[in-house]
Parts: structure tokens; C-alpha cells; sequence
């Protein structure tokens, strides 16, 4: 394929509407246009996903199922900083996909190896590397595993992203359920590396994974602006038996936290018999992370109550790992009432522990999204209960 001309006359039509694009085929027979297409839907979306591809002006777009289920640029870069601090210097990205994890993180190694099975990516792929500016990489277009078990081959450290999507399209969670299928393969892949760094799905059941995997050093659960989107187990040949759980939120100014369950477990939290002057939400990392009584012992801060978790203090503090809220005033959750505080029917609606999800309190109250207030809802001791606030 002539990757320059679709991407040269891309280029040219970036203003242009895709669908309308398409519409227009026989007025340039001599190109294809659902190709078109596809790179300027890939140019918009790699402007916040991926910007240093974005700067590329050679870069070809895959299609759009590749670009979904690829790493952004934040989570990517995040790996490639594990790998230097693991000190490694060899690697080999198994589920190479669109390539994003393994670009960042030759750009740190010695030797780089890139797999993909799939082959109408490979050589877009290829391609791409180049256009980056780094064709060392060693590309493969087979099925990795089979490779492993074939050769002798080692590497410091592996990465595998099992695809979870099933023969039928449908999203799949479970490591038994992914493809290829990580547990059937697990001593192999050990076997050739001395790190071996599985990407998981953020919708993961953690505790079953730590189960299956066996001796996992770290867990990192990566979160960008606030929403969790990859959940990393780092498997070591020098692992302690103590896992580590880092706690990240990328693109914001949290901090990471880190922490075992044994600590979690003997932290011994303060919980709330009354309201303070703020509101604490934790991270979307610390949430799936489990991270609730420590939170409150490290920050001297009070829970809500033992399944809510939001916290209340009387001072501001500003490097609290999430969501930080002033309390106007309490409020009755009834529509009645908020129409009188806030008349013109704009705000945020969140909701903890409560018997309402919080679409469905937003209905209640007959609020539409928007504006600069929050009305969270939550039990607090046992009661359900509810507040004006707004974003400190």
C-alpha cells in the first residue's frame, strides 16, 4: 500500500467531515476514502491520546478497533519509566498492536522485539516505526508464544496485553478468557524473562488475579485525569512475596500511593459521627486499589462510614490524592428543595453507599449536568444523607 498518498491527501482534508468524505468516492476513484477517513479520525484523536504522533507528519492511522484497544501516550511513557527503573535493557512486547508500548519503551533498550499476529497491522506497524524515527526495533508477524516455546530467545523484561475481546466481538475480563490465554502460558513466559509485566484490564478482579499469577512484585493501577485505564502486574524472578500496590493518577498533580494489602488491612481508620467543612473523594486508582483505611490514617482524616468511601476534614488539603470539595450546606434531596437553592437546575451529581445511583438522583432532582456546583449523596454513619459543595 502507498501509505503517503492517503495520508498526504489526509492531510489536505483535515477540516473535512469523514462520513461526508466517503460520500465522494467517485469524485477520486484513484484513492481510497474509508482510508481517508480513518486517518483523519486518527489525526483528531491522537491530538489528546497520542500528541507526539499527532507531530508526526508520516504516521499512518490504523483502523479504529487497533486505535481503541491501544495504550495512550501517558500510560505508555509510564512503562517505559518502569522499565528504566527496573534497569532493564532487552524487551519484547508480545501483543505489539499499534505499537505505542513499544515505541516508548525502545527508546530505553538495547534490543527490541515487536509482535503482531495480525497481518494487516504488521506492516503499518512497520511502517510507522520508521516514521518515528526508530526502525531498529525486531518485528514479527507471528503468533509470540509459539515463537517463545521455538527458540531459545530471553529478554529483561516481557509485556503481554492479552486481547479481551472473544471470537464473538464481545469484551472479556478474565486472563482465562483472553487470547492468547495467559495462564496456560505463564511458566513459559517466565521462563524467558526475568520481568514479566502483564497489562490487565481496569475492570480486573485484582485479589483473583494476585491468585492466579502467583508471586506478583507490583501492581500498578494507572488512572489519566481521574479514570482508571490499565491495571499492570509486574512479575519478578527477585520477588519479596510482598506485593506492592502503586496507586497512580496521571495528568493531574496526585500523588502516588503506595502500599501493601497486609498495611491496608492493619490500618485502623477514623470514621465521621458528623459532618466537617470538606468532602475527600479518592482517585479512581484507589478505589480499584482497595486504599480506604490507610487513606484515613495517613491524611488524619475521617470516613463516612465503613462501605462509603469519602472522607470529611475541617482543613483544606491540597495534596490529597483525588477530589477535594467545600461543603455549602446540607441539603433534603428532593426536587422541591434543590429547585429553591439552586434555580437555575445546573450541577454535578455524585453518589456513594447510597440507595440511588447518582443518574438516577440527577433524575429525581430534575438537575441537568453542568455548571460549578456538586451535590453528593452518601450515607454517613447510617444515614443516607446529602450535600451542596463546590470543586476546591
Amino acid at each position: 500500500m502507498q501509505y503517503q498518498d492517503i495520508i498526504t491527501f489526509a492531510q489536505a482534508h483535515s477540516t473535512e467531515d469523514p462520513l461526508r468524505l466517503i460520500l465522494q468516492q467517485k469524485r477520486y476513484p484513484q484513492i481510497d476514502l474509508s482510508l481517508v477517513a480513518q486517518q483523519i479520525e486518527g489525526q483528531r484523536q491522537a491530538q489528546t491520546k497520542w500528541p507526539t504522533l499527532a507531530a508526526c507528519t508520516d504516521y499512518f492511522y490504523p483502523p479504529k478497533l487497533n486505535r481503541e484497544q491501544s495504550s495512550s501516550e501517558a500510560t505508555a511513557r509510564y512503562k517505559a519509566d518502569l522499565f528504566k527503573q527496573l534497569q532493564c535493557s532487552t524487551f519484547a512486547d508480545l501483543t505489539g498492536g499499534m505499537g505505542i508500548d513499544t515505541y516508548f519503551i525502545a527508546q530505553h533498550a538495547t534490543q527490541s522485539a515487536y509482535f503482531e499476529i495480525n497481518s494487516a497491522l504488521f506492516p503499518v506497524t512497520q511502517h510507522n516505526f520508521c516514521a518515528l524515527g526508530l526502525p531498529n526495533i525486531v518485528c514479527h508477524n507471528t503468533d509470540s508464544i509459539q515463537y517463545l516455546a521455538d527458540s531459545q530467545s530471553t529478554f529483561d523484561l516481557i509485556l503481554i496485553d492479552p486481547a479481551r475481546r472473544n471470537s464473538t466481538g464481545s469484551r472479556v475480563v478474565a486472563f482465562e478468557d483472553c487470547t492468547p490465554n495467559l495462564l496456560d502460558n505463564l511458566h513459559l513466559l517466565r521462563s524467558r524473562c526475568r520481568h514479566l509485566l502483564v497489562k490487565a484490564s481496569p475492570m480486573i478482579d485484582i485479589r483473583q488475579a494476585v491468585q492466579q499469577l502467583n508471586q506478583v512484585s507490583e501492581i500498578h493501577i494507572i488512572s489519566v485525569g481521574g479514570e482508571c485505564k490499565e491495571v499492570l502486574f509486574l512479575l519478578s524472578k527477585e520477588t519479596t512475596g510482598n506485593t506492592q500496590i502503586h496507586c497512580v493518577n496521571l495528568a493531574t498533580a496526585d500523588p502516588i500511593v503506595t502500599f501493601t494489602s497486609a498495611q491496608e488491612n492493619d490500618a485502623s481508620p477514623i470514621f465521621a459521627t458528623a459532618m466537617s467543612q470538606y468532602i475527600y473523594e479518592p482517585n479512581a486508582s484507589l478505589m480499584k486499589g482497595g486504599c480506604y483505611n490507610l487513606l484515613s490514617q495517613q491524611y488524619n482524616i475521617a470516613k463516612f462510614a465503613r462501605n462509603t468511601h469519602l472522607y470529611t476534614a475541617d482543613q483544606l488539603i491540597e495534596d490529597f490524592p483525588g477530589r477535594k470539595f467545600r461543603i455549602i450546606q446540607e441539603v433534603s434531596l428532593n426536587a422541591k428543595e434543590i429547585k429553591k437553592i439552586i434555580p437555575e437546575g445546573r450541577a454535578h451529581v455524585a453518589t456513594r453507599n447510597y440507595p440511588l445511583a447518582a443518574a438516577d438522583l440527577q433524575k429525581k432532582l430534575k438537575l441537568k449536568e453542568g455548571g460549578n456546583l456538586f451535590i453528593i449523596a452518601a450515607t454517613l454513619a447510617s444515614r443516607p444523607m446529602g450535600w451542596l459543595c463546590e470543586k476546591c
